[in-house]
């Protein structure tokens, strides 16, 4: 017990010499919390099991390290391989298209007649529908069909008694889709039919 707690215990005896009040609560309380903390305090260990330990952490953090390095050198190899998965695709798909635009350079350099010109570039544009198929882009479908939110973008409607309200009357640019995925949505004007409407 220090000197301060001796001297409050001393102010706060009473006449029969017992303690009361807060300091004595606090040193109560006290004592046992002392008790505990020197009742747990671990034997020393030695040399040898220290050395021991010592050595079994080392390793660890060895490992750890290693692991560390293992880890980020995985990550760095995916991101490599994503790369080079990346411009193989795209290289792949430039090589299709290489004909089509060499067939446009020849068509620039062509002094041919306008309607040899036409045909030369209505070959072109087949050509270039050819290799989008092989690459499994197809156009949306538009003219005649039910407007669809989901794949069309319309630009406004166009009063029209031979189609059925809010069909696609006009297509102005096509859309496409790989596959599933919708590239681009269809540029289209839908037909409002005031027969339907007025029914």
């Amino acid at each position: 017990m220090s000197e301060q707690e001796t001297e409050l215990l001393e102010l706060e005896k009473g006449e029969d010499g017992a303690v009361d009040g807060p300091v004595a609560v606090a040193v109560e309380s006290a004592e046992p919390a002392a008790e505990e903390a020197a009742a747990e305090v671990l034997p020393p260990v030695s040399r040898e099991e220290f050395d021991k330990m010592k050595a079994e952490r080392d390793q660890l953090v060895d490992r750890l390290a290693r692991l560390q390095a293992e880890f980020e050198n995985a990550r760095k190899r995916a991101e490599r391989e994503r790369v080079d998965f990346r411009d193989y695709a795209t290289g792949s798909v430039v090589e299709q298209f290489l004909p089509v635009l060499d067939n446009f350079a020849l068509a620039l350099k062509s002094t041919a007649t306008p309607e040899q010109l036409r045909s030369g570039v209505e070959l072109i544009v087949k050509q270039m529908e050819d290799v989008l198929r092989q690459m499994q882009v197809v156009a949306v479908p538009a003219v005649g069909v039910e407007f669809d939110p989901r794949c069309h973008e319309a630009l406004g409607t166009v009063e029209r008694d031979d189609l059925p309200d809010q069909y696609v009357a006009e297509e102005i640019r096509p859309g496409y889709r790989l596959r599933e995925r919708l590239l681009r949505p269809a540029l289209v004007r839908v037909a409002s039919n005031p027969k339907q409407i007025s029914e």
